[in-house]
């Protein structure tokens, strides 16, 4: 059993938020209350100043696995998911081969299972992710996918888009959608704005998003599918997601912490470690997000995790390397950062976004600190201001902007199932 002694303990189920101390047994939370120190414990954490919380759960990431592992690997990934707080991780279907077929959902269920987390496969939409025929979803869901996406590749398709939301609505799973229109896009990962201008480029408008959010927002509404919209990162389609929410689509959106705290600008200081699709945009998207977050139009944090090699990412002009940044290490400390400590959010809320959210999307019975709940579990400090160092990440790759940044909110310990998968070693001053 562990004792976690004096801990401010949010359960953004309930809207609560109490110092509390709690009781793990058998992968559960056996009791939350007062508790006495004494010999039954085998572990006991005393979490006086900081803040216990549902395990975070990502919806989006890329763990690269199988195909791709010298950028990263299931066994990597999770391991940067642990040191940040994340319990449980919905893995992307664009790996080499994609996840089209049984057998590689199969693996990356049995790969994830090795990782002492909670590692979940999205399969694609699309065979092969080439945009032109369904997968055979029942059979994928069947084997454990829990939901469906392409992403990497925009579905332009809209007759076979409707069919995957009518297929999807059938089983009772989500979808979620890249959405960027490469009609509209000259050089991807980088906004058309004052950065591209720099670099003498057209770059990527937020057209590009805006048309395919409109159209999958009102298929949605019509399908009456559950439909995910992915990094979502222009002011403009926040307030379709608003509307469609109005209207009564079953729609959701995810934001990315990079798009709530960097804008275009950082291109030009950070190159190819600030470039991802959707593209960095301008302040008043980055504001329209943040009142996004704020007002429910945005119910989700997740990361967007792309590991990219540092040959790749070296590529030169900058609008050629690969889009994408890593994200695991970072994103509680970010969101405590530039969401609760200026007051946009409280621990509650965010928590919401960042763990009960993900798990309504996907199904899961995850998401609360309840007796009788699963164990899974993030114990952080959020007034630890620490200096990101390389040191800090556990994934293969080190594509991102905040290496050197000075952030509000660590990761003390991740628990999962009742097991301690992580405990930060590292105090600084």
């Amino acid at each position: 059993m562990i004792l976690i002694k004096n801990g401010r303990v949010i359960d953004p189920a309930k809207g609560t938020d109490d110092v509390m101390d709690m009781v793990i047994d058998g992968g559960k939370i056996k009791a939350i209350g007062h508790y006495p120190e004494n010999g039954e414990y085998e572990t006991v954490i005393d979490a006086s100043g900081l803040t216990v919380g549902p395990g975070l759960i990502d919806v989006h990431v890329h763990f690269r696995d199988p195909g791709l592992t010298y950028k990263e690997d299931i066994g990597t990934g999770a391991a940067s998911a642990k040191k940040g707080g994340f319990t449980t991780v919905v893995t992307m279907a664009n790996t080499k081969p994609p996840v089209d077929s049984e057998e590689t959902v199969r693996y990356v269920l049995e790969e994830g299972k090795k990782t002492g987390i909670h590692v979940l496969p999205a399969a694609c939409v699309s065979v092969g992710m080439k945009g032109q025929g369904l997968t055979d979803m029942d059979a994928l869901k069947a084997a454990g996918a829990v939901g469906f996406t392409d992403d990497g590749i925009p579905l332009m398709d809209q007759k076979l888009v409707r069919q995957a939301m009518l297929k999807a609505k059938e089983l009772d799973v989500p979808l979620s959608f890249h959405e960027e229109d490469p009609a509209f896009i000259s050089e991807n990962g980088i906004h058309a704005g004052e950065a591209a201008k720099a670099l003498g480029i057209q770059g990527s408008p937020a057209l590009a998003e805006d048309a395919l959010v409109a159209r999958d927002c009102m298929l949605a509404l019509h399908t009456g599918a559950s439909v995910n919209i992915q990094h979502i990162s222009s002011v403009n389609s926040v307030r379709m997601v608003k509307l469609a929410k109005e209207l009564g689509a079953d729609v959701t959106a995810e934001v990315t912490p990079h798009h709530f705290t960097l804008t275009e600008s950082a291109v030009l200081e950070h190159g190819a470690m600030a470039k991802m699709n959707p593209p960095l945009r301008t302040e008043k998207d980055r504001l329209g997000i943040i009142e996004g977050i704020r007002d429910g139009s945005i119910d989700m944090i997740a990361t967007d995790h792309a590991p990219h090699s540092a040959e790749e990412k070296a590529v030169e002009p900058v609008w050629k390397a690969p889009s994408g940044i890593i994200g695991l290490e970072t994103a509680l400390a970010l969101a405590v950062t530039n969401l609760v400590k200026p007051g946009h959010l409280t621990m509650v809320q965010l928590m919401e976004k960042m763990s009960l959210n993900p798990a309504k999307l996907y199904r899961f019975d995850k998401g609360s600190v309840a007796e009788g709940a699963d164990a899974d579990l993030v114990i952080f400090d959020e007034n630890e201001r620490w200096t990101v160092t390389e040191d800090d990440i556990a994934s293969k790759s080190h594509n991102t902007p905040f290496i050197g940044a000075e952030l509000y909110g660590r990761v003390k310990y991740t628990i999962c199932g009742g097991r301690i998968v992580y405990e930060d070693k590292k105090t600084q001053a």
